[in-house]
C-alpha cells in the first residue's frame, strides 16, 4: 500500500505543513497510519458482562477488545443496556495510569472534569472500589444529559453527574484525590475515522481550543 494522500481528507494545506515540520522524520509514519482503516474497539462492563469475550484483547485494558469490523451497535440491545461501551483503544490507557499511581482504589474521590459522552467516566467508575466516589462533570447541558444516560446504563451507583463550569470547582480545593482533564480539542485524532471532522479544522479553531484548554487547566489547578 502506498502512502496516504492527506488531500483525501480535504485537510487544509497549513495543517499538513505544520505536521510535516513538527513530526520531521516521523511524518511518513503519520501518513501511513492514516492510510489504514480505523480500528474498532470496545470495553465490556464487568458489572454486566460475565462471560469471555471472543475477540483480540487491548493489551493495556483488562476489559478492552478489538473487533474485526464495525457492526451496527445501535441495533444491539446489549449496547443500549450498558453491557459494553464503544471506545477508542487509546482512550483506555487511563487504566495503566490508575494501576501505576493508585493501586489501592477503595477510598478515592475522583473528578472527571470534561466527561461527556462518558467513555472515560464509565471506565474510571469500573476501576474504583465501592467506597470511592466519581464526580463526572460536563459544562454543556445537552451533553451532560447524554453523560448521565450513559452512566445510568453502566449501572454503578458511586458516581455523581454535574453540569458546571470548571471554575466552580475551585471552591473545592483539596477535595479530590484525582482530577482527569480531557479538555476539548481540535479533533485531529478523528480524521481517520470521520473525514467530516477534517472539515471543521482550521488554525483559528485550533487556537480557540488551545485557549479554552489553558483556561480549563488554570481554573481547576
Amino acid at each position: 500500500m502506498g502512502f496516504f494522500n492527506p488531500s483525501f481528507l480535504n485537510l487544509p494545506a497549513s495543517h499538513t505543513e505544520t505536521l510535516r515540520q513538527f513530526l520531521g522524520d516521523e511524518f511518513p509514519q503519520w501518513e501511513k497510519a492514516n492510510a489504514q482503516p480505523a480500528p474498532v474497539s470496545l470495553r465490556v462492563n464487568p458489572l454486566k458482562w460475565k462471560k469471555e469475550f471472543p475477540a483480540e484483547k487491548v493489551s493495556w485494558c483488562a476489559t478492552g477488545f478489538y473487533l474485526p469490523e464495525r457492526p451496527s451497535f445501535t441495533h444491539d440491545p446489549l449496547f443500549h443496556a450498558g453491557h459494553y461501551y464503544v471506545q477508542e483503544a487509546s482512550s483506555m490507557s487511563i487504566e495503566t495510569v490508575f494501576e501505576k499511581y493508585f493501586p489501592e482504589r477503595d477510598n478515592l474521590t475522583v473528578l472527571d472534569l470534561c466527561a461527556a459522552p462518558g467513555g472515560k467516566s464509565t471506565h474510571i467508575v469500573s476501576l474504583l472500589g465501592e467506597n470511592s466516589l466519581l464526580v463526572s462533570n460536563e459544562v454543556i447541558r445537552h451533553r451532560a444529559n447524554i453523560l448521565s444516560e450513559n452512566l445510568a446504563k453502566w449501572g454503578k451507583d458511586n458516581v455523581v453527574v454535574t453540569n458546571a463550569d470548571p471554575s466552580e470547582f475551585s471552591k473545592l480545593e483539596g477535595f479530590f484525590d484525582v482530577i482527569l482533564v480531557d479538555a476539548p480539542c481540535s479533533g485531529e485524532g478523528l480524521f481517520r475515522r470521520d473525514p467530516e471532522a477534517a472539515k471543521e479544522w482550521s488554525p483559528e479553531n485550533m487556537e480557540l481550543c488551545a485557549a479554552r484548554q489553558k483556561r480549563i487547566l488554570l481554573d481547576v489547578w
